[in-house]
């Protein structure tokens, strides 16, 4: 197979996809042969990304959209079907506060659910029929906070450890039609770390088997495996995209 042709048939939806992971995402896919609609919130960012994957010869259009909005689904779906039915869902749209639970309100708790776990629903239902016709793919992209607890991520934890059980679900009552695998990202050099103070970022790279931070292109390489054809024979599985951090123990 020529791995840079893997998705030349297929529409793509990336959600989450104005930065980080899900801007590597949809850049990957773009550069595979696939037709992108990056969705986010953030136009600002989405939308340039969007015409420069266009300007190197790729497919792609920028949604302004809420993943916890049916209503911005509805919009994400008529962009798509300006390409054709989606084959591919990456459903990678996040936010976090960082709080202890007790100082999280209430709103702020449903608010991380509804992205980072609605968000994930809706946009497998909104994509499900063509899914079906395409034999499609999706990746959920969770975290290592669904396994390991980081202090000051209650919401954020629960939501994607919850994702992997959905993964599972969706897996199990939608194939063979269907796959759906999900990826956890570790220690990944986005926005969110880049501001962090220079010791926070040293100790985070040293938490790592590969002592350092991973790169959004390395998450997005994993993602499009799980989502080409090559990987036809996983489904319901997640992948651990962490440079080892979640097994290395500072004592015994």
């Amino acid at each position: 197979m020529n791995e840079a042709a893997r998705f030349s048939d297929r529409v793509a939806v990336v959600t989450g996809a104005a930065s980080g992971v899900g801007a590597a995402t949809a850049v990957r896919l773009a550069a595979e042969g696939a037709s992108v609609v990056l969705a986010d919130l953030d136009g600002e960012r989405g939308v340039p990304l969007a015409a420069r994957i266009r300007a190197y010869g790729g497919r792609a259009a920028f949604v302004a959209a809420d993943v916890a909005d049916p209503d911005g689904w509805d919009r994400i779906m008529a962009a798509a079907h300006t390409f054709g039915p989606v084959g591919v869902l990456v459903s990678n749209a996040h936010t976090t506060e960082v709080a202890p639970a007790h100082e999280l309100s209430l709103a702020s708790w449903e608010r991380q659910l509804a992205v980072n776990l609605t968000g994930g629903f809706l946009g497998f239902r909104a994509v499900l029929p063509d899914l079906r016709e395409r034999r499609g793919s999706v990746v959920l992209t969770s975290s290592v906070h669904a396994h390991k607890g980081v202090p000051g991520h209650p919401a954020y934890a629960a939501g994607k450890g919850a994702l992997l059980s959905l993964c599972a679900q969706l897996a199990v009552e939608y194939g063979p039609e269907v796959r759906v695998n999900a990826v956890l990202p570790g220690p990944i050099l986005t926005t969110a770390w880049e501001e962090a103070p220079r010791e926070e970022r040293e100790r985070g790279a040293a938490g790592t088997a590969a002592g350092r931070f991973g790169r959004p292109e390395e998450v997005a390489a994993a993602i499009a495996f799980l989502a080409a054809d090559e990987a036809s024979y996983i489904t319901g599985s997640s992948l651990v995209v962490d440079g080892g951090w979640s097994v290395v123990k500072s004592s015994s």
